[in-house]
């Protein structure tokens, strides 16, 4: 696997998720993403994949509130598997288990999607080696094709036990209420990239990857926050390759007017962000 999910680039270490019945969302998460419990209380569960390192925190607030649409907030987060055979015995799991599911090509990657029982996006992929990518005047080339599932299945036979313990939070993929606030966030802010356009859409990366970060407006220009207590993302952790790169950014986002206390911002729609090291 490349390394564009360690130092010196920044990307999404985990996210934290709002469930409206915790038990019901364990099993899922569990039984059919196949991540393992690192810790539980009565209304949070962190979720991993290696027995060490957090990926998905799973909280069930009082009051909580079913998903709203039309809202700014999470399309969904992606979860990167280490090989290609990796999503070859997920999706054979899938198919053995009867779960809906969506799938594409993406010509970097390989995704299938997939949502949890309240309606927040997971996307489990496996990249392509990124000598395979086609970059044209500093953008990546990126589609939404058929999915070769055929191909896919016939690398490997293996049983599914789980989500290997390379696996890692990918990118994540955000609805925004304005593109154009939002890359100014993003980039002059953060110091991200845009590295590719899509309708009402933009996808940011550090170090030449993909997307870390895609923003897009499909829910409406304007798109409110959701309400608080809401089904749908709390937070995610930006992770810095170093202490001085993460003051470097908090410098620029205070520069561009955004609040940042004790490392903790929003962007101009509300999705609010632990930076960390």
């Amino acid at each position: 696997m490349d390394r564009f999910h360690e130092k010196p680039n920044g990307f999404v270490g985990e996210v934290n998720i709002n469930v409206t019945d915790l038990a019901r969302s364990i099993d899922f998460y569990t039984n059919v993403i196949g991540l393992n419990i690192l810790n539980q209380s009565e209304r949070q569960a962190v979720l991993t994949a290696d027995g060490q390192t957090a990926l998905v925190t799973l909280e069930q607030p009082h009051s909580v509130l079913p998903k709203q649409g039309r809202t700014a907030g999470l399309y969904h987060f992606a979860i990167l598997l280490p090989e290609r055979k990796d999503l070859a015995v997920f999706l054979r799991h899938l198919l053995q288990t009867g779960q809906r599911f969506g799938a594409a090509d993406h010509y970097v990657s390989e995704a299938i999607y997939i949502d949890d029982p309240d309606g927040n996006g997971i996307e489990i992929y496996r990249d392509r080696p990124s000598s395979e990518w086609t970059w044209n005047d500093g953008f990546v080339d990126m589609a939404t094709v058929q999915l070769d599932g055929d191909s896919l299945l016939a690398e490997s036979d293996e049983e599914f036990t789980g989500l290997p313990g390379g696996t890692i939070i990918g990118h994540i993929h955000l609805h925004v209420s304005n593109i154009s606030e939002a890359e100014n966030f993003y980039i002059k802010g953060l110091g991200f990239q845009v590295v590719s356009h899509y309708p009402q859409a933009i996808f940011t990366s550090t170090g030449g990857y993909h997307h870390h970060i895609a923003l897009n407006t499909w829910q409406g220009v304007g798109a409110p926050r959701p309400a608080q207590n809401s089904v749908g993302l709390n937070w995610y952790t930006l992770v810095f390759p170093s202490e001085e790169a993460r003051e470097e950014a908090v410098a620029r986002l205070k520069g561009i007017g955004a609040a940042v206390t004790d490392y903790v911002t929003e962007d101009p729609s509300g999705n609010q962000i632990h930076l960390i090291v």
